[in-house]
């Protein structure tokens, strides 16, 4: 082999390896040739499901923290149970409140009709995060696309890295640091507790409590409807002042100190959170630009790439 040739066999295995080098990276074009109406699609069937029920919003939100928490975004959490997969559906934080997983799925089916076989839950699951803040008058973000479904789940690893309401702030910080995201993406994902609702169990020890760290007067409230016994399930908004709204005021109310939940309240115990609450709270501005790149680091932990995993057929079952 002469020396001209051997240098058209390396520039020919340089290009190879290249290309399957941006292959296996996300792009917010990735589908630009392939399914160029995936992003519209997706935008208005999510953009459908929540004029229908406000609340989807913030469960959409959720489902898609809820997935990346676990194996990384990886649509993990929307595979049913069969005899080889322990569903992260029946996991203790997602069990009877987990939600939305209906409206991934339709807005699967209509990605299918227009691209069969090409866009992967865990990207339309990611998009519709993104989208449902968007429709509550949150912010917007750019959006990397090109992951792809794993063929399994973990039941276990969702009952163990998902943070609990009941953390301590250590605990908060250890299990966001576990992902690659810290004290301040912490405080900033956070914030996406301006909207949604939780149960009443969820929140009982907090409002019966006589700590300290809440309002008298909000705790009142809150015992309307949340008994003592009884009640588990009612629902309450995590935000009262502006419950179906994507703004600032949740950092407000943890200032004030009401804060719902206990894993929010205990934002405002130490320097290194409540310094990030105050700013938010004074400009809605920051938060919004800081949820929007906290989302984005979260959105790119551990995706599966190139050859790894599939893309299924629907969300719910491996093809």
């Amino acid at each position: 082999m002469n020396r001209f040739v051997k240098l058209i066999v390396v520039t020919f295995m340089l290009l190879l390896v290249n290309n399957m080098v941006c292959e296996a990276q996300l792009s917010a074009t990735f589908y630009a040739r392939t399914c160029p109406k995936a992003v519209s699609i997706i935008r208005n069937s999510i953009s459908r499901a929540i004029s229908r029920e406000r609340r989807m919003a913030a469960s959409l939100i959720r489902l898609h923290f809820h997935d990346c928490f676990v194996q990384g975004c990886d649509a993990s959490i929307l595979l049913d149970e069969t005899p080889t997969i322990q569903s992260e559906k029946t996991a203790i934080p997602n069990l009877n409140s987990a939600r939305g997983y209906e409206v991934i799925e339709a807005a699967k089916r209509e990605v299918e009709r227009a691209c069969p076989g090409v866009v992967s839950c865990a990207d339309i699951l990611t998009l519709a995060a993104r989208d449902a803040s968007v429709a509550v008058s949150g912010p917007s973000w750019n959006v990397r696309l090109g992951r792809r479904d794993s063929t399994t789940a973990s039941r276990t690893q969702a009952n163990t890295d998902l943070p609990s309401p009941f953390a301590t702030l250590d605990t908060l910080v250890s299990a966001f640091a576990n992902k690659g995201l810290n004290a301040k993406d912490m405080v900033a994902l956070s914030g996406a507790h301006t909207i949604g609702q939780s149960q009443c169990f969820l929140f009982r020890g907090r409002i019966y409590g006589n700590a300290t760290d809440i309002d008298a007067g909000f705790a009142r409230t809150r015992k309307r409807g949340c008994p003592q016994t009884g009640g588990d399930t009612n629902l309450a908004a995590l935000d009262l002042v502006t419950p179906n709204s994507f703004d600032n005021n949740y950092f407000r109310n943890l200032v004030q100190r009401k804060g719902l939940l206990q894993s929010d309240q205990i934002l405002m115990s130490a320097p290194t959170t409540s310094r990030t609450v105050l700013d938010y709270s004074r400009n809605p501005r920051l938060f919004a630009s800081d949820f929007g790149s906290a989302m984005i680091k979260m959105s790119e932990i551990q995706p599966l790439l190139g050859q790894n995993g599939i893309i299924r057929k629907v969300c719910s079952a491996i093809n």
